[in-house]
């Protein structure tokens, strides 16, 4: 069988060599043509799946035969190579068919490519067809959008009413009997009418401009009359210049002050009359004044002017921005905080002169957009003062109008709509910017006319002339008040740093003769290094020690003998009283928590402070407190029991004369001091 099927397959193979196989080659050629477009139509016969099945059929079979081969050439018998011959043939039949379904495979893919390329090109050409149609319905829409938008010249004047124009219009214009049935004809007996309208006003228009030219003429007539009154009005002005400086009637000046007041806010122009007011009625050493830049506070108020630029300047401008880089979120940030914190151009200023010259410089100025105001201090001493290292926040501006009014701190905005408008540009609070702004006092509201009520919100707050005049007097007193008990304060800590206590004439009878302990350093302190410390809790848990207060130390030596004292300022001296606290350092650490001496030590500075006020109006009250102290540690340490283990003399020798030492369970010393006996007691 073997044989058979070899010399069958013999005459169908194709060999090259030499020339003479040109024409078996060419036929071969033919019918391999032949066999490809057989193969094709086959294709559409045959079954894919079972050309698979038969696919892994002969490969399993393949690989079966394979595996024989190599067992039979294994064995190395030579009986085996006509097997081996035979597996062999049907290998070569198997690897035939393979190529056959290979070549199906092929023609299959290459059908279905062809198949998916006419599919694909039929598609194409049905969405080319879609894209034509939708292009020409929107040429349409355009087209029917473009008549429908169509506007005549006539519907862009405003005729008169239907009811009007049958009204007025007489009836060869207005044709009732044809126009109420044809629009048409209705518009244009409505255009006639209009026209008709038109030329008499016209008319009328050029007899107005006659008559406004005949008024102008007279006009010019006065305006020249008027301008040539100017020059001898400001010749007699300046003539009675040096009467009004002789009488203190300085009139010119103060016409020139209301004519800027004009263009004051309201908050500033109710301070600017109210103060001017009371200057001249009560306080003759009050001045007022405006400050600033008069055109800028009238440019302000001018309506903005319709600008109708060139082109070339609208293009110069389009090219500029379009350069300019668009500003990042912080920078926009910081500019819609210095609109909001903008101030007027205009402030007033007022100057509170003293018996001794010096001159408290009062500026207030107006946040337009918060509508509050805000104030600026600046004291001017007619000596120059010494230098007190210890002085420094005494007439600091920020410090200088603290809690003029109970609780008022100026830290805070009063008005409760400002809350909303930092939020939107990121303001926590209007404290960071009072160094720059000034402080939005109170009372600096009130003098404006201003207030805020808390329980029923406003949505409008209006300045009130009423409510400036009924705070000037009093807030005129405290702040003249507020001057010089600050510049006593200046000069009272001079003296303090040089270890010297002042005490005036009208005060020696308040303490002995001769006081043994000394005043050795006066210092301020921060108040974190006051709150650290152990022995002044109690003031601070009382509500008496807050950050807007001055803290000072001070130390009292005698001896061995160290007490100090830690003084609590409040901004109000000298009507409310400073408060001390006591740390005594002699033989073990004394304070009021675990002596009861120390504490009465405290009483008789804190408690009994209306003794050591003085002539009023009490400037010397804390002068007088730290003497006291002075006296007080001498009785302490004099009243001590002499330690007998100690040998040598008492170190603090009795120079005091009291009637008892010691009294009561606490054994309390006699802290008073009686005037003129010169004793001390108990109180």
């Amino acid at each position: 069988m073997s044989s058979d099927s070899s010399k069958k397959r013999k005459p169908k193979v194709i060999r090259t060599d030499g020339g003479p196989q040109e024409g078996k080659r060419g036929k071969a050629d033919a019918d391999q043509d032949v066999r490809y477009y057989s193969e094709e139509c086959e294709v559409d016969l045959r079954d894919p799946i079972k050309d698979y099945e038969l696919y892994r059929e002969t490969c399993q079979e393949l690989q079966r035969l394979m595996a024989e081969i190599q067992e039979l050439k294994s064995r190395g018998i030579k009986d085996n190579a006509s097997e081996i011959d035979e597996r062999r043939i049907q290998s070569c039949v198997h690897f035939m068919t393979l190529k056959k379904l290979n070549r199906l495979a092929h023609i299959r893919l290459k059908k279905g490519r062809d198949q998916t390329h006419e599919a694909k090109q039929k598609v194409d050409a049905y969405h080319l067809q879609l894209q034509n149609l939708l292009y020409e319905v929107m040429h349409l829409q355009k087209e029917i959008t473009k008549c429908l938008e169509f506007k005549s010249k006539h519907e862009e004047i405003e005729l008169v009413s239907l009811e009007e124009f049958y009204k007025e219009a007489p009836p060869e214009i207005s044709r009732p009997a044809i126009t109420l049935s044809e629009p048409h004809q209705q518009t244009l007996a409505r255009l006639d009418w209009e026209l008709e309208q038109r030329k008499r006003l016209a008319e009328k228009y050029k007899e107005c401009l006659t008559s406004k030219e005949k008024i102008l003429k007279e006009i010019e007539v006065k305006k020249e009359y008027l301008s040539s009154l100017q020059p001898r009005l400001n010749s007699i002005m300046q003539a009675s210049l040096p009467v009004q400086e002789y009488l203190f009637m300085p009139f010119d000046q103060a016409h020139k002050q209301y004519e800027t007041a004009r263009h004051l806010p309201p908050p500033l122009y109710v301070l600017f009359v109210q103060a001017s007011a009371y200057g001249q009625a009560c306080d003759k050493k009050l001045v007022v004044a405006i400050e600033g830049s008069v055109e800028e506070a009238k440019a302000l108020y001018k309506p903005p002017e319709d600008s109708q630029d060139d082109e070339s300047d609208s293009d110069a401008e389009e090219e500029q921005t379009t350069k300019r880089r668009r500003p990042t979120l912080g920078v926009q940030l910081d500019d819609k905080r210095k609109e909001m914190l903008k101030r007027h151009p205009l402030s007033v200023t007022v100057d509170l002169k003293c018996k001794d010259e010096n001159v408290l410089h009062l500026t207030f100025y107006y946040l337009m957009n918060l509508n509050v105001m805000t104030v600026k201090a600046k004291v001017t001493t007619a000596v120059e003062m010494t230098t007190a290292i210890s002085a420094g926040d005494l007439l600091s501006p920020d410090s200088l109008l603290n809690c003029l009014y109970p609780g008022d701190h100026g830290r805070k905005t009063p008005n409760p709509a400002n809350q909303f408008q930092f939020d939107k540009v990121g303001i926590l609070t209007l404290s960071d910017y009072v160094t720059e702004l000034g402080h939005p006092y109170v009372w600096v509201q009130k003098l404006g006319g201003l207030h805020f009520p808390k329980d029923q919100p406003q949505h409008t707050v209006t300045a009130d002339n009423s409510l400036s005049a009924s705070h000037m007097e009093l807030t005129v007193k405290l702040l003249r008040t507020r001057l010089q008990s600050r510049l006593a304060l200046h000069k009272q800590f001079a003296s303090l740093e040089h270890g010297v206590v002042p005490v005036s004439s009208e005060c020696q009878h308040l303490f002995p003769t001769k006081i043994v302990s000394r005043l050795v350093k006066w210092t301020a302190i921060p108040y974190e290094d006051y709150a650290e410390l152990p022995y002044t809790k109690d003031v601070i848990e009382a509500g008496l020690a807050e950050d807007t207060h001055l803290y000072y130390m001070a130390l009292i030596e005698r001896g061995t003998a160290k007490l100090q004292a830690a003084v609590v300022l409040n901004p109000g001296y000298s009507t409310l009283p400073p408060v001390f606290s006591l740390c005594l350092n002699w033989k073990g650490e004394r304070t009021s928590s675990n002596d009861d001496n120390i504490r009465a030590m405290e009483s008789e500075v804190n408690v009994n402070y209306k003794e050591l006020w003085g002539p009023k109006p009490g400037y010397q009250l804390l002068t007088n407190q730290l003497q006291r102290l002075c006296m007080v540690l001498d009785v302490y340490l004099e009243t001590e029991p002499h330690d007998t283990s100690v040998e040598g003399p008492k170190e603090f020798p009795q120079e005091k004369m009291c009637l008892r030492l010691v009294r009561g369970p606490m054994r309390l010393k006699p802290f008073k001091f009686n005037y003129p006996q010169g004793f001390f007691s108990h109180r």
